[in-house]
């Protein structure tokens, strides 16, 4: 059985499970930075998720890389898998890749490119956004000078740097929160090329499809 067989099958079983880890940790995390007051058992369990999520993560990643068989070019190859390990909040993405692997077992995309793209980007955006506003409302509340203080002002601050409006009426002011704030930059810079570049294409198919209709002379 070749290195490739192996990995695939392998991240074929683990698709699903790693995506439900995703969810558990975002899930653990969104309770323990909103919850105030969470007593020392729910904190614990909380971390608990957290760290089994990470795990499993961690376990995935180490499996694949020996299964490849490629060594250190593994990493390069597989840059978003590496950022998802070391950078918690891209880890809910994986939940993105649930819907790969679920048209892989049915042998074909049941949407075009176009659409698939526009689809990755929107739940990329959603989830992107909520825990980029998650961390930045868990540093920055109750910072001195802070201009974030519910999260409400998180999700707002989120959602104008994901869509590289960039109001400034929330900013943050710690040095781990601008650290967050330039992910999200870089995140929502990179999204929305993707989606101007599908949108781009689809348009220009369209334009060519109506040109190679027009009749002769028109």
């Amino acid at each position: 059985m070749t290195h490739d067989s192996r990995q695939a099958r392998w991240e074929n079983r683990t698709e699903a499970p790693l995506a439900v880890a995703a969810l558990l940790y975002l899930a653990a995390y969104a309770v323990l930075v909103l919850t105030s007051g969470l007593p020392g058992a729910g904190r614990g369990a909380c971390l608990a998720v957290i760290f089994a999520a990470w795990a499993a993560f961690a376990v995935d990643y180490a499996v694949r890389w020996r299964l490849s068989g490629q060594g250190l070019r593994f990493v390069r190859s597989h840059a978003l898998d590496t950022l998802v390990l070391v950078l918690p909040l891209l880890r809910p993405l994986r939940v993105v890749h649930v819907y790969e692997a679920v048209q892989r077992r049915h042998g074909k995309p049941r949407l075009a490119l176009h659409a698939r793209v526009v689809t990755y980007a929107g739940l990329s955006a959603l989830l992107l956004g909520f825990t980029g506003a998650l961390a930045v409302y868990q540093q920055e509340h109750g910072a001195r000078g802070a201009t974030i203080h519910t999260f409400g002002d998180a999700a707002w601050w989120a959602s104008a740097t994901l869509a590289t409006v960039g109001y400034g009426d929330e900013t943050p002011v710690t040095p781990l929160g601008r650290l967050i704030a330039v992910g999200v930059m870089l995140c929502g810079l990179a999204l929305l090329g993707a989606v101007t570049g599908a949108f781009s294409s689809w348009l220009l198919q369209v334009f060519a499809r109506e040109d190679d209709e027009r009749p002769p002379g028109r």
